[in-house]
C-alpha cells in the first residue's frame, strides 16, 4: 500500500480549518463546482460555498467548531464534529449543533462534494433560540 502525502496534506488542512472556522478557510481545497448540503441547504459553487460561511461568521459569533474524529477511506474523508455558536438575537442564545460531514475528494485532491449531517433534527435547532421560554 503506498502512502498518499496530497491526502494528509488535505487532512492536515482540514483540521486547521476547523480550527479556524469560520475565519482564515482554504477554500483553494474546494473544486470550483462543490456540491455542498446540509439540513437547511443545498448548492453548487465555491463562492455560494464562500458566502455561506461568510453569512455564518457576521450573523453567529463566538464560533466553535470542535473536531472530535477524522478519517479517510479511499476518496471520502469523514469528520465528526460539534458546532457552537452564538445568535445575534437579542438575548443572545447559544446554539449547539452535533454532527458529522461526508467530504468527496476528486483524482486532483480536490473537495468536490461536501455534505454535512445534523445529530439532531433542525426544529431542536431552532428551538434552542427560544430556550428562555422553556426555561419558564
Amino acid at each position: 500500500m503506498t502512502f498518499d502525502f496530497r491526502a494528509a496534506a488535505l487532512v492536515q488542512i482540514i483540521k486547521q480549518d476547523y480550527q479556524n472556522f469560520p475565519n482564515e478557510q482554504t477554500y483553494s481545497i474546494y473544486a470550483e463546482d462543490v456540491y455542498f448540503e446540509d439540513p437547511l441547504n443545498k448548492f453548487q459553487g465555491i463562492t455560494r460555498y464562500q458566502k455561506m460561511i461568510g453569512f455564518l461568521g457576521r450573523f453567529f459569533h463566538n464560533i466553535d467548531l470542535e473536531l472530535h474524529n477524522i478519517s479517510q477511506e479511499k476518496n471520502i474523508i469523514k469528520t465528526e464534529w460539534t458546532l457552537k455558536m452564538t445568535s445575534s438575537l437579542p438575548w443572545k442564545p447559544r446554539l449547539v449543533i452535533p454532527g458529522w460531514s461526508k467530504l468527496t475528494i476528486n483524482q486532483e485532491n480536490l473537495i468536490t462534494a461536501h455534505c454535512d449531517f445534523w445529530n439532531i433534527a433542525p426544529i431542536k435547532v431552532l428551538l434552542q433560540n427560544f430556550r428562555f421560554l422553556q426555561d419558564n
